[in-house]
């Protein structure tokens, strides 16, 4: 007898144990969704200061053109493109991966704007790699990829 409730304990222990880590992973994801779309919305903005926010100082970013930047570097294109002016931005087909601390975040992006007075629509595909540091999350890389045009 003692051994069947042992067992019975241990298997509600265990539920227990699995459903705390699913409900903590999807908070984990609703957190990145709302970063990823706050960032997409500073973008709108030209907020330069919520990147420098979530952006880990390390962090390392490989635009559709394969140039690569610091986070400096990235901050600075940012500030110094007076020409670039982002009228809309959609950020959709989010999804999040969760590995403990670290965190991977894919989606799309459509962009309309005018760069140097020209009209200009993109989307393209990201992939974000977040990390948890000093008990907040932080992006370490971001890759993007231009999606053809039709």
């Amino acid at each position: 007898m003692k051994h069947i409730v042992f067992a019975v304990g241990l298997v509600v222990l265990a539920f227990g144990i699995a459903i705390l880590a699913q409900t903590q992973t999807e908070s984990v994801e609703q957190e990145l969704l709302k970063l990823e779309q706050d960032w997409t919305n500073a973008n709108v903005k030209a907020d330069f200061a919520f990147p420098d926010l979530i952006l880990a100082d390390d962090y390392v970013n490989t635009d559709f053109e394969g140039v690569v930047k610091t986070k400096g570097q990235y901050l600075e294109a940012l500030k110094l493109d007076k020409e670039l002016v982002i009228s809309s931005m959609v950020t959709d087909d989010m999804k999040v991966r969760v590995y403990g601390e670290a965190a991977v975040v894919t989606g799309r992006n459509t962009v309309n704007g005018t760069y140097k007075g020209t009209d200009f629509s993109v989307q393209y595909r990201w992939t974000d790699t977040w990390v948890k540091k000093a008990g907040r999350w932080q992006c370490v890389a971001t890759a993007e990829s231009r999606i053809a045009q039709k």
